[in-house]
């Protein structure tokens, strides 16, 4: 999803291999990520999205001197949405392999991740129709080999 901030941002879904930057963009105060070679086109991440970074992740500050502290040693993160009930709030967030959840908008410009998986598909029931394993689209419950049914 692409945080409400950019809701009139031009965007495109994320595809795994996708090489990301974390970017500002015109008319907006947040950060995202936009696919490298695509200056103005947000990449809009689904719940469940794993990326690895190319270097540990460092996070925006007030103070110049606290900048290097505020770093994240994980290289690996799932995009999660948080402050769903808050429309006022940031939703895009980052959860990282220490349980950190760090705000997308909160990381320093220029760091660049790659999209390594997107989230499984929920299947629905006209696709477990049709299924190539008829016994699982019927609900067959006794999924042992054949086998074993012999005992």
């Amino acid at each position: 999803m692409c945080d409400y901030s950019l809701e009139r941002q031009k965007s495109r879904p994320a595809a795994a291999g996708d090489r990301l930057v974390v970017t500002s963009f015109p008319g907006s105060s947040t950060h995202g990520f936009r696919a490298v070679g695509e200056a103005d086109v947000a990449v809009c991440l689904r719940p469940g999205t794993e990326l690895a970074f190319d270097a540990p992740v460092a996070l925006r500050g007030f103070f110049r001197f606290l900048l290097d502290q505020r770093r994240q040693s994980c290289l690996t993160a799932r995009f999660r949405e948080v402050n769903e009930g808050n429309p006022l709030l940031h939703h895009d967030a980052l959860e990282f392999g220490n349980g950190q959840i760090v705000l997308l908008t909160s990381l320093r410009k220029g760091q660049f991740a790659s999209v390594i998986q997107l989230p499984a598909e929920r299947c629905s029931t006209a696709m477990m129709a049709r299924s190539s394993a008829p016994e699982l689209a019927a609900g067959t419950s006794d999924l042992r080999p054949s086998s074993l049914h012999d005992t």
